[in-house]
């Protein structure tokens, strides 16, 4: 059976027999984990475990894993990962120290996607649902850490998802919440693409996932946000930044998006994504996603796979004892984090 082209999250700490029942009837692309998800690390590895055997082997399991504010994996069973921002000016072997820890947590419980680094700018008077989620408000200084989280997921196994493009730092309200509208010109709007064009560079970006934005750019598609924009996907996305690796839409049941379709799923795989992630685990509501959603086009399959095989190739095999070890010592003293930020 080809998967149908979405994400889904699920209700509780354990796949239940209605969920696995509709899987087998509309098989999903993959799955994502959140806290509702989340007690032990047995339990998680035993729930990825169930997952894949209803999706498949290979089927991506995604966890928002940022440190800071968003982490669905804390203490005290896993360690408590820093923001983004106290990387600033910090060297790179920090951040990607970090990111490989980060990493490892994830991929020793079957987590192998995680939806990070933010590529946003951290800039001043916008909303705060970014923050210190981003690294900086300088776009070289974002796409030099952004580097170095991508190397640092790679090499313990897991496949990063740069977000969120073409960029959420303008934003002045939450797309949580409502649809944010960008009213920038296409000149400031260039330095927000800046960190996603230096990620995409030279390959396209074929080892990484992006997430869209679900924000409204008056200079990009006044019309239609950016996840259910064919042009801005085509001709920025695309085309100016130059991404051509897997492209997966943010909640499509987030406030931004209600009332935009009748059928978010595939207006989101017209527009271009290869993926359209929904997160409630609410049954018939992903009933509903999976019934309307199309399948997997070969052209997803085919950037899902290259993703895979650019993991594979960086990937390091690390002992679990060394891998405490890393843990006690890199989060106990943080003694790798020696820019200003940590003074």
């Amino acid at each position: 059976m080809t998967p149908k082209a979405a994400i889904i999250g699920i209700a509780g700490t354990s796949l239940s027999a209605e969920e696995a029942a509709l899987f087998r009837q509309h098989r999903p692309a993959g799955a994502i984990l959140f806290r509702r998800n989340v007690e032990t690390p047995n339990q998680v590895a035993a729930l990825t475990a169930a997952l894949r055997h209803e999706l498949g082997a290979e089927a991506p399991i995604l966890v928002d894993q940022e440190g800071g504010r968003v982490a669905r994996l804390r203490p005290p069973h896993w360690p408590d990962f820093p923001a983004a921002a106290l990387f600033e000016d910090a060297p790179s072997m920090a951040a990607e120290a970090n990111a490989t820890l980060l990493g490892l947590e994830c991929a020793a419980i079957g987590l192998d996607v995680v939806c990070a680094p933010v590529l946003d700018l951290r800039l001043p008077g916008a909303h705060d649902v970014i923050g210190d989620r981003a690294f900086s408000a300088r776009p070289a200084e974002v796409a030099r850490l952004g580097a170095a989280w991508v190397r640092g997921l790679q090499q313990a196994g897991c496949i990063p998802v740069v977000k969120h493009i073409p960029g959420h730092g303008r934003a002045e309200v939450d797309s949580h919440e409502s649809l944010p509208r960008v009213t920038a010109d296409r000149a400031t709007l260039a330095a927000d693409l800046e960190p996603f064009r230096a990620l995409a560079a030279p390959d396209g970006g074929v080892g990484l996932w992006a997430m869209t934005a679900h924000i409204l750019y008056d200079a990009l598609d006044a019309a239609l946000p950016a996840t259910l924009s064919p042009g801005l996907i085509r001709d920025v996305i695309r085309g100016e930044i130059g991404f051509d690796g897997v492209l997966v839409s943010d909640d499509l049941a987030m406030g931004a998006m209600a009332g935009l379709a009748n059928d978010l799923a595939g207006a989101t795989m017209a527009a271009g994504c290869d993926l359209a992630l929904h997160c409630t685990g609410v049954l018939a509501e992903t009933a509903a996603l999976l019934a309307a959603c199309p399948v997997l086009s070969d052209d997803a399959a085919r950037r899902m796979n290259r993703a895979r095989s650019e993991m594979l190739a960086n990937r390091r095999v690390v002992d679990p004892d060394l891998l405490a070890l890393i843990r006690d010592r890199l989060l106990a003293t943080r003694s790798y984090m020696t820019g200003p930020a940590f003074a």
